[in-house]
């Protein structure tokens, strides 16, 4: 046993658990087995009992390592697929069956038992990959969210398999840069879509083996594609053959069951106790090493920053510690990782350095951003000009923080209907301000995300047991907007102004008028060395002819996008011309423009700097 790891763990400054704990194929002694090791401090015996020994109690009693409150026992003649569980003894003589808490891979569910599997034998053959990757803060990220039991289904279900000879290629003739995959460690419950973990380090068996994951992770490197895990270190599932009093005591959650309790009826993780706090950091560490991922989007950061998630009960400071803790110490080893916070909470400096006290995260879902934005678009237009400042007001805040734009998973659930119905109007309205709306999005500062189905305008909401409504791609509506959006992804990558500054706060972004609220029309430029895209969205179903917006430089403006091209079954009332300034300073600039606007029109112009300009 490394005594190097041992000690780390129960100081709580561990990566490496898993190499330690769990079961571990051992080769030479006694021709080859397992060596099996828990922690279970309380147990006053632990046995493993599993497929090979009969579910004997008494086959493979483990031994107690003096003080540590670690079991270990070496059991030979395995293979790999065999089923098992930890059988403990507690203090007041109750007996618990237990899933291995390290266990790489499980039994389907409805079963709960741990199975046998060596990640060391995963094939890979990204190196080209994994030595050019970063974190992406001066390149383009459009992340393409998917539930992968429900992005499409073969006879009821999906594989590993299936994802990759087909998602692949879809994200790549789409124009996405990343896949982020909703919880992929194993859940007993399909309703909570992951998010309700039971295993740490075991990759799902829903949709094959681990080292079909490790196969199609590998493919979309080679497609230069990157991989986003979603990770929640938050809480834990209650079912007997859990965490949950792993001992017969509160090994992984509060004592106090007031703190244990969470709104989703599980049980929060002690994220004061070291050990905790080295079994979750080692978990994240397991997928970036074993599975090779890019990037851990961590789930409910608000939840951790504060107790039960309410900041009426103050700052969860053991929780907090652990975060900075943790994403420091992967940081360390892993520089070119991505780490990720879903925080629905104005908690200040969750993308600051831990140096600077910050919590360390490289980027933050904005979803101020996204309630304000959603809030608007859903407002019939007479009211708009009165609700002006929810679209101008990110750029308020905006610098505070690394933000990614999100359109996610949780804003097409549970009543809240998805983007294109959350629209206002009738069906041809919902459309035109949906494209509005993404037009918006990608050229606002800031890394993009979508779920599943937004590049479909689905009106069906998200559910887990069915795919998505791909038969929507039979009607020319639907058909254009799938275009439409693979169109914008690609704009938004060939044009570096739209993301290489994203977060520069003094260059890349700049208002030309945010105050325009009686016509509730918006415009500002993105721009780099070489360029300018300049968007002008028009928020109301009012044709505006001949519209003046000021531009930062004089000379020769070009439509590249309209959301109501005929191509993207809008309108057809587009800018086909290349568009002259003229001079007549205005809001601190020389020159203006005159624009068509169509009804809910998005529209980019862009302007090559350097070029020699023709000016009236």
């Amino acid at each position: 046993m490394n005594s190097k790891i041992i000690q780390e763990f129960h100081e709580g400054r561990c990566l490496d658990a898993w190499k330690v704990f769990g079961a571990h194929f051992e080769t030479g002694k006694e021709g080859g087995g397992v060596r099996f090791t828990v922690y279970a401090p309380a147990a006053v015996q632990v046995s493993v009992v599993g497929s090979f020994n009969d579910w004997n109690d008494e086959a493979a009693i483990m031994e107690k390592t003096e003080n540590s409150g670690i079991w270990s026992v070496f059991v030979p003649g395995l293979r790999e697929g065999d089923y098992y569980k930890y059988r403990i003894t507690a203090s007041d003589g109750t007996v618990r069956y237990k899933a291995d808490p390290y266990a790489y891979y499980s039994e389907m569910r409805p079963g709960s038992a741990s199975r046998l599997y060596d990640p060391h034998r995963n094939v890979w053959t990204d190196d080209a990959w994994m030595k050019q990757r970063t974190r992406n803060y001066d390149r383009p990220m459009s992340i393409y969210e998917v539930y992968a039991g429900g992005w499409k289904q073969y006879e009821g279900r999906t594989t590993y398999r299936r994802l990759q000879e087909e998602l692949i290629p879809y994200v790549l003739e789409h124009g996405y840069t990343h896949i982020e995959l909703m919880p992929l460690n194993e859940y007993p419950f399909d309703g909570s879509w992951g998010y309700q973990p039971s295993g740490y380090y075991a990759m799902t068996s829903r949709y094959g083996s681990p080292e079909e994951a490790a196969a199609f992770f590998n493919a979309c490197h080679l497609a230069g594609i990157g991989i986003i895990m979603d990770f929640v270190p938050v809480h834990f599932v209650k079912d007997e053959f859990g965490l949950r009093q792993f001992d017969g005591s509160a090994v992984y959650e509060y004592p106090d069951e007031r703190n244990a309790m969470t709104e989703w009826g599980t049980l929060y993780f002690d994220l004061w106790r070291e050990e905790v706090r080295s079994f979750l950091m080692s978990a994240a560490s397991f997928w970036l090493e074993v599975y090779h991922i890019d990037g851990i989007r961590v789930d409910a950061v608000s939840n951790m920053i504060y107790w039960g998630g309410n900041s009426d009960r103050g700052e969860n400071e053991g929780a907090i510690y652990f975060m900075k803790r943790m994403n420091w110490l992967l940081h360390d080893r892993y520089p070119q990782v991505m780490l990720i916070a879903e925080d629905s909470s104005a908690f200040s400096k969750v993308t600051d350095d831990t140096v600077y006290g910050g919590l360390g995260f490289d980027y933050k879902w904005d979803l101020g951003w996204m309630n304000d934005t959603l809030r608007y678009y859903e407002l019939d237009p007479v009211y708009r000009k009165w609700h002006h400042n929810k679209i101008t007001f990110s750029m308020a805040y905006y610098y505070s923080e690394r933000f990614m734009l999100t359109l996610s998973h949780d804003e097409n659930v549970h009543g809240k209907k998805t983007m294109v119905d959350r629209m206002w109007g009738t069906y041809e309205d919902k459309f035109a301000q949906v494209k509005n709306l993404y037009a918006y999005m990608y050229a606002h500062p800031g890394k993009k995300l979508n779920f599943m189905g937004n590049e479909l305008a689905t009106f069906r909401e998200f559910d887990e047991a069915k795919e998505l409504d791909w038969f929507l791609l039979q009607y020319p509506r639907h058909d254009s907007f799938l275009r439409f959006f693979t169109d914008l992804n690609r704009l938004y990558q060939a044009h570096p102004c739209m993301w290489k500054y994203d977060f520069r706060w003094d260059y890349g972004f700049k208002w030309i008028d945010p105050d325009d609220a009686e016509h509730s029309v918006y415009s500002f430029y993105r721009e780099d060395e070489e360029e300018y895209v300049l968007c002008i969205l028009n928020m109301t179903p009012v044709m505006r002819e001949d519209f003046a917006v000021s531009v930062p430089q004089g000379g020769w403006w070009k439509e590249i996008l309209n959301t109501e091209q005929d191509i993207y079954n809008g309108c057809g009332t587009v800018n086909p011309q290349t568009l002259r300034s003229y001079r007549e300073p205005c809001r601190g600039f020389t020159h203006r423009i005159k624009v068509r606007l169509a009804p809910f029109a998005g529209i980019w112009l862009h302007h090559r700097k350097g070029r020699k300009q023709h000016v009236q």
